[in-house]
């Protein structure tokens, strides 16, 4: 075979790739400590590459370490989502009145949906999450805006975590993928008012066990 080139990963980024899927799997349970002696042993890894592999993990905001402590999971309460997601919601709705203001490309957000909907509905919930990000960050992107992908990008931790912490929220991976069909179907009628509606219905309903 030609024009295939694959691309090895270091030990850390494989460290780093486990651990992430895990989180967002649920398999480590938020407010859990992870020693790095005990992970250095489970993945056969020398020390530091443990902690250079957390320290990107917090840098992500999917891991938070205190002095002399072992890092964590966050453990995102209701009042801390639901405070996120009152700022994400007129971020969102800011992202796609620029893309249709600005005639932004969705071609980006049309394949990040493709890959939601090819997901089967015993996908691993890491892939659920990969795949939601994914399409926001593609809309984000479209903008084209600096400023506005790095205000989001300091979100995006907490926003993969809330995903992965409310995942009884939505029956199967093709909920989200039927919801995010509805978003990019009213952004490619270019009708802003609408996009916005729909941008905060699919957002709201994420949190709405939350709100009674």
């Amino acid at each position: 075979m030609s024009g295939l080139v694959v691309q090895p990963i270091s030990t850390t980024e494989a460290v780093v790739a486990s651990l992430r899927a895990r989180i967002l799997d649920g398999d480590i349970e938020p407010g859990v400590r992870l020693p790095e002696l005990e992970l250095a042993m489970e993945f056969g890894v020398a020390r530091p590459t443990v902690r250079a592999a957390i320290q990107t993990l917090c840098h992500e905001g999917l891991l938070v370490r205190e002095r002399n402590r072992s890092a964590h999971i966050p453990v995102l309460t209701p009042d801390e989502i639901l405070d996120l997601f009152s700022v994400r919601i007129p971020l969102e709705c800011l992202v796609v009145r620029q893309v249709l203001e600005r005639r932004a490309p969705l071609t980006l957000a049309r394949e990040a949906m493709a890959v939601m909907e090819a997901l089967p509905d015993d996908a691993r919930w890491s892939q659920v999450v990969a795949a939601d990000a994914a399409f926001h960050r593609s809309l984000v992107t479209a903008v084209g805006s600096p400023r506005l992908e790095r205000l989001y990008g300091a979100l995006s931790g907490e926003i993969r975590l809330c995903v992965a912490q409310l995942r009884p929220s939505w029956a199967s991976p093709s909920a989200i993928g039927r919801e995010h069909h509805e978003v990019l179907d009213v952004l490619e009628t270019g009708d802003v008012q609408a996009a916005e509606a729909r941008m905060t219905a699919h957002l709201e309903r994420a949190v709405r066990d939350l709100t009674g």
